[in-house]
């Protein structure tokens, strides 16, 4: 397939053996820097898995909580507790068993206009400048050490979809997205590309029959949003048996 020479693509068996290969990619992350840690979530069905397994015994005493602080890709702009909201799915699965409180960093959206995310947005960019000690972006420092992402099945990823403005955005960290374009049909928050490239790698995971349509356009070089999102390091794909596209089978 022309255009995926940057990306390295890794298929596996099966849902169970995807997350079990996205947790030891999380904990060589980890391991590689003795300092403090910085992890990117993405919500969606993808990585639930992963996330329950994070919370194992046999993947959480490997796992050196007290310096690995959790971030958040998107968010859909719904109370904290809403079962549609990103990180209540992720807090519930692992990090409010494991995690310090402090180390854990949402998108905030409780404010007094919930048909407006853009003050979220800033207010989330203003989190993150805070920690990376800097207001722009240097591509020999990376924001994160990891950061996960998914595809829909329009090709957005995180809440940048297809033809929305916020994809081309290139100065701003995180921005709103009034609408999205698939259900649910409700505000987002969302990093910008190059917010999510400031990574030392970007892992993608990709699982079921249902996303091979998709997947077989973005990694044929179709100008998609998951085409776009990469990492400034490594940009990994883990993708299990059925969701390959028919080029890759064989291989």
């Amino acid at each position: 397939m022309a255009g995926n020479d940057y990306r390295h693509v890794i298929t596996v068996a099966d849902p169970a053996a995807l997350a079990i290969a996205a947790a030891e990619r999380v904990l060589a992350r980890i391991a590689a820097n003795g300092d403090r840690v910085a992890i990117c979530l993405t919500g969606g069905s993808s990585p639930k898995q992963l996330y329950q397994l994070l919370a194992t015994d046999f993947y959480r005493s490997r796992i050196p909580w007290q310096r690995v602080h959790w971030f958040i890709g998107d968010e859909r702009f719904v109370p904290a507790g809403d079962p549609l909201n990103n990180m209540s799915m992720a807090r519930a699965a692992f990090l409010d068993q494991c995690a310090p409180a402090s180390n854990i960093h949402p998108i905030p959206t409780a404010t007094a206009d919930p048909a407006d995310p853009d003050r979220s947005a800033a207010l989330y960019e203003g989190e993150l400048k805070s920690f990376y000690g800097a207001e722009m972006l240097d591509h020999g420092r990376p924001l994160f050490d990891l950061v996960l992402m998914g595809v829909g099945p329009d090709g957005h990823t995180a809440s940048l979809f297809p033809g929305y403005p916020a994809l081309e955005e290139t100065t701003r960290w995180v921005v709103g997205v009034p609408r999205a374009n698939v259900e649910p049909f409700v505000p987002r928050v969302t990093l910008t590309l190059p917010t999510l490239a400031s990574c030392r790698e970007m892992l993608f995971e990709v699982a079921g029959a249902g996303k091979r349509a998709i997947l077989t356009r973005v990694l044929a070089g179709e100008n998609l949003p998951a085409g776009r999102a990469g990492s400034a390091g490594e940009t990994v794909w883990l993708v299990d048996q059925a969701a390959l596209p028919e080029d890759f089978r064989g291989q």
